[in-house]
């Protein structure tokens, strides 16, 4: 367990500092002399590191030792909040940022990996499960947090508080993690790795990933004025709701993790529809405040309920070649991010309205109902079994 504690102390961290950015948005942009809107490119530059350089550092390193990797990655960012507190203009922090997010995207595929390899079969939902709970408590706690440093002592105190929180993180590897943790997949080809995604149980789990994203964040990107315009809250009111959501998120993890230990498919499929039965509530709730903060508190918790099977179960059918595989989930989730927020911007720029918007992540999620159980039917009639973990050097 406590290998698992320090993968997820990183994980927090590089959550945190991904996300804690739009609290302190309008303090970078006065401090760095840019416009908000300029500013926002810190936000997509970082999910772009992810999507594209993460796998590519993942597939450079992929002879390395996995805890000196790890150590590596998180010294890398350690390092690189030192440099975005101390930036002297937007440049510099954009290309700090987008090398932080680099290291992100290697960091959460190989941890994946790493925290499957270190507990039994059936515990590798769960072990998942906690390796992503690291991003929503740091959206319950990190962010909030860092928010408040920063308008009390300056955003660039708020970088410098990461700081100390990489030299703990990289303090917790070191010391809780076996040094013969995970393998260098010297005897993997990268060939083996592309055809390892060619199995239908990687490819329709990543287009159920692609969903999912839609389903969530063609909404929550537009979530706090669909909570103004449509629910008539007050504004005061908007970040307690994002905490019930995200509490309802970190308890879905968990629920998520035990569920794909238990019966993988069956309850992917039943939380995909289930999300879907969500979503269109959320419409029909969407003026009402009371079933509006409650429906968007369960759909939280669905959300990160079924991201936990769905990487559980791509990184079970590429055990034998798991590299470039495990960097294609977080550059995945970053890729539907940015597909889905477009997606809404698409939706309002039509007329459709903020309250259209949970009808089209309903939608999404009766496709990815309809993927997963061809999916599974398939894998069941031809008695398909997963592939047995690389050997270890």
């Amino acid at each position: 367990m406590l290998p698992l504690i320090a993968l997820f102390i990183a994980a927090f961290a590089f959550g945190t500092t991904e996300f804690v950015i739009a609290g302190v948005l309008p303090q970078v942009a006065d401090g760095l002399g840019v416009s908000i809107p300029t500013a926002g490119y810190l936000v997509s530059g970082y999910a772009g590191g992810i999507a594209i350089g993460g796998p590519l550092l993942t597939l450079a390193t992929k002879t390395l030792s996995r805890k000196a990797l790890l150590l590596g990655l998180a010294a890398a960012f350690t390092i690189g909040q030192a440099a975005c507190a101390l930036a002297p203009d937007f440049a510099s922090m954009l290309l700090l940022r987008i090398a932080v997010a680099v290291a992100h995207g290697a960091y959460f595929g190989v941890a994946m990996v790493v925290a499957v390899g270190l507990v039994r079969q059936d515990q590798r939902g769960m072990a998942v499960a906690l390796i992503l709970s690291g991003l929503t408590v740091s959206n319950i706690i990190g962010v909030p947090a860092g928010t408040a440093i920063g308008n009390i002592w300056g955003w660039r105190a708020t970088f410098w508080i990461m700081c100390a929180l990489g030299v703990v993180s990289i303090a917790a590897i070191a010391a809780l993690l076996p040094r013969t943790t995970g393998s260098s997949s010297r005897r993997v080809s990268l060939g083996t790795e592309v055809r390892a995604l060619a199995r239908q149980q990687v490819w329709t789990s990543l287009i159920l990933m692609l969903m999912l994203m839609i389903g969530q964040f063609s909404l929550f990107t537009y979530i706090t004025p669909t909570l103004l315009e449509v629910t008539g809250l007050d504004e005061g009111l908007v970040p307690w709701v994002l905490l019930l959501n995200g509490v309802g998120a970190t308890i879905g993890v968990f629920l998520g993790g035990r569920l794909a230990d238990w019966k993988l498919m069956p309850s992917l499929i039943t939380m995909l529809f289930m999300q879907a039965v969500t979503l269109a509530a959320i419409y029909a709730v969407s003026p009402y405040p009371v079933p509006m903060v409650v429906a968007i508190t369960i759909w939280g918790g669905l959300s990160f309920a079924i991201g936990t099977p769905i990487q559980t179960r791509i990184l079970t059918w590429t055990a034998d070649a798991s590299n470039l595989a495990s960097s294609l989930i977080p550059a995945g989730f970053n890729v539907g991010i940015a597909l889905a927020a477009s997606l809404g911007a698409a939706m309002l720029n039509a007329g459709y309205g903020y309250r259209s918007l949970p009808v089209v992540g309903a939608m999404a999620m009766l496709v990815a109902v309809a993927v997963a159980l061809a999916s599974h039917i398939w894998e069941w009639r031809r008695n398909a079994t997963p592939p047995l973990p690389a050997a270890a050097e």
